[in-house]
């Protein structure tokens, strides 16, 4: 019911920059919200950044002032562009989508498959 493009992860040196995107088929659901979360080696999944429909962006702390998100509305196409990246940004990141079911009035969370992002010191 949604499907998930995503693109963009890689190898960075610690300082370097990367820019991830995301493309979301959500069928015929509202769309609430879109973002990246991350799982790294030895941590719990934490929310990246995420950006809702009325245009609130939402960021975690440890990523405020290196990380911005962005989204072509028309297309459920999110970005977020990574700078002045940290060895500590190395993890597997995955696209988001927080969407509303209007047939049954449920609420769903899906998650994409990830894309790598590792970061030399």
């Amino acid at each position: 019911q949604v499907q998930f493009e995503e693109s963009g992860g890689g190898l960075a040196q610690a300082g370097g920059s990367l820019r991830l995107s995301c493309a979301a088929s959500i069928s015929t659901f509202r769309l609430n919200a879109i973002g990246w979360f991350r799982l790294g080696p030895g941590k719990e999944r934490e929310l990246v950044a995420d950006i809702s429909s009325d245009g609130t962006t939402n960021y975690a702390d440890s990523v405020k002032g290196r990380f911005t998100i962005s989204r072509d509305s028309a297309e459920n196409t999110v970005h977020l562009q990574m700078n002045s990246l940290k060895p500590e940004d190395t993890a597997l990141y995955h696209c988001h989508v927080d969407v509303f079911d209007g047939f049954t009035k449920t609420p769903y969370d899906y998650w994409g498959q990830g894309t790598q992002v590792t970061v030399s010191s």
